[in-house]
């Protein structure tokens, strides 16, 4: 952390959530709508004052991506081959909102008349907080101290255009581990979308022991994936005893893609 204008040391909190102690994101964070080349389509981002006192909001664009290392990548916006930062539009870029206040941008999405757009496209509008008194800011210090720790909150807004209902859906199994400690089973299971469109697949491990009998269903929740990311799922199977089974990995994405990969694996002590 470094030393900011004014004597001001700043903490930045990631925050992708609906809400927080200062303000609220109305209809959630997520803002998708399928549309063909050449197209434009608008929307709006509601957002409420839940502090008690005026708050001072700033928004700006960023890409976004990550991986199953639980890494996330907020770059520069339009460098990913899939973002729609340069789509979109937006105003203001900056709000002040009285306590208990709703306030409102307007976006609009323009996409560009290219035949060879497929697939799912996306980016993000950052929401964060400007520190009262801070250089940014045009309410006044709250008093005279000049050095003093800021918290910062920031929502992340994902952007999503869909090219209508194109695109090509496919799912890599990337790696498979089982982990074993002292108390619990995991079998660590890491997916990539390695297709042109978002998916959000459910996963489970159906599970058969060395002669075939079947033992059951094993969940392991729904991620989101956009196109050239990767999640990481985790199942549960610490009740099986020691034993050879053999694992049916199914990421159900629902309709007709279904996508599975078949696994061994020894149980001991």
């Amino acid at each position: 952390m470094s030393l900011k204008k004014l004597s001001y040391l700043v903490i930045t909190l990631t925050i992708l959530l609906a809400t927080a102690a200062d303000a609220s994101i109305i209809g959630g964070l997520t803002h998708q709508k399928k549309a063909g080349p050449g197209e434009k389509y608008t929307g709006s981002i509601l957002i409420k004052n839940e502090h008690k006192k005026t708050e001072e909001i700033k928004f700006y664009q960023t890409d976004y991506a990550f991986n199953y290392k639980g890494v996330n990548y907020y770059g520069q916006p339009g460098k990913l081959k899939r973002s729609n930062a340069q789509w979109i539009t937006f105003t203001p870029h900056k709000l002040t909102i009285p306590q208990g206040e709703i306030a409102k941008i307007n976006y609009t999405v323009n996409v560009p008349d290219d035949p060879n757009l497929k697939g799912t496209y996306w980016s993000m509008i950052m929401a964060e907080t400007i520190p009262q008194g801070s250089p940014e800011s045009t309410l006044p210090a709250k008093d005279k101290t000049k050095l003093g720790i800021v918290q910062v909150v920031r929502y992340g807004l994902q952007m999503v255009t869909h090219i209508n209902d194109t695109g090509t859906r496919k799912i890599n199994f990337l790696n498979t581990k089982l982990l074993k400690d002292s108390s619990e089973r995991i079998l660590r299971v890491d997916v990539e979308n390695s297709g042109q469109r978002w998916l959000r697949p459910t996963l489970w491990t159906e599970l058969y022991d060395e002669s075939g009998s079947y033992l059951g269903r094993f969940e392991a929740g729904k991620r989101r994936l956009f196109p050239d990311t990767s999640v990481r799922y985790e199942v549960d199977l610490t009740n099986l005893p020691e034993g050879n089974y053999k694992a049916l990995v199914v990421a159900d994405a629902g309709g007709d893609y279904i996508f599975g990969a078949n696994y061994n694996f020894k149980f001991i002590k």
